[in-house]
């Protein structure tokens, strides 16, 4: 597909309003890349020569040449690039619990017949739940599918925005994911517990959207925290 200048510019302008430039500055050097485009374009050069075949890293590079990219944390992106990798390894970790606790793969049963004389009797059957090494073998599976999603969803989304420092906070986060997801384990069973001891039966309809939204918020604010202690904000003077 050929680059057309309109392409460049709109892609550059999108580059520019992601990094934060005020939208004055940005629809200036929007113009002036037209100029530029233009006189590019009548010296028999095409807009992808002249513009590297990388519209957004031009632009980036352009807008950091002139110091018009504030240095931004961008904590709420990382927040939600976290939950976003963790929750369908919670979802599947909430289901394989579903599983245990519902006995669906239980096939012990118990039956009642009568016999002649009219007495009732009960014929008891029990079996190992399938449901309990399925839960145990399928937790530590969500574990390490959460610390390599969350971990590739972090680094994706600060290298989208350009972000400063991403290698130090990938690197701290690898550190970091364990404990992280141990705490989120950990609040998880606790509002189990809380739900059979408070809700009994009814323990699902609060177990399973409370445990979700604890585990999934655990790992965004611990990945935000991560991303503040490796690139601490800007103050004045510094």
């Amino acid at each position: 597909m050929t680059l057309t200048v309109d392409d460049a510019i709109h892609t550059a302008t999108e580059t520019w309003r992601r990094l934060g430039v005020e939208q004055a500055t940005a629809d200036e050097m929007a113009e002036e890349l037209a100029a530029d485009l233009a006189a590019a374009s009548a010296d028999g050069r095409s807009v992808a020569d002249y513009m590297g075949g990388d519209v957004e890293a031009l632009a980036t590079s352009w807008a950091d040449e002139r110091g018009l990219v504030p240095a931004r944390q961008h904590l709420k992106e990382t927040a939600v690039a976290a939950a976003q990798g963790a929750v369908l390894p919670a979802l599947a970790a909430l289901a394989f619990w579903y599983v245990n606790w519902s006995h669906l793969l239980d096939p012990s049963g118990e039956s009642m017949t009568t016999t002649l004389d009219g007495h009732v009797v009960w014929e008891i059957r029990q079996f190992p739940n399938a449901g309990v090494p399925l839960m145990w073998v399928g937790l530590p599976l969500c574990v390490v599918a959460a610390f390599f999603l969350i971990r590739r969803a972090v680094r994706e989304t600060l290298r989208h925005h350009h972000a400063s420092v991403i290698e130090a906070t990938t690197q701290t986060l690898t550190k970091a994911l364990p404990v992280i997801l141990a705490v989120a384990a950990v609040l998880a069973v606790a509002i189990g517990y809380f739900g059979d001891f408070a809700l009994g039966t009814y323990q699902l309809f609060f177990t399973a959207p409370m445990a979700l939204a604890g585990m999934v918020g655990t790992v965004a604010a611990g990945a935000a925290w991560v991303r503040n202690r490796t690139c601490p904000p800007v103050t004045p003077g510094s």
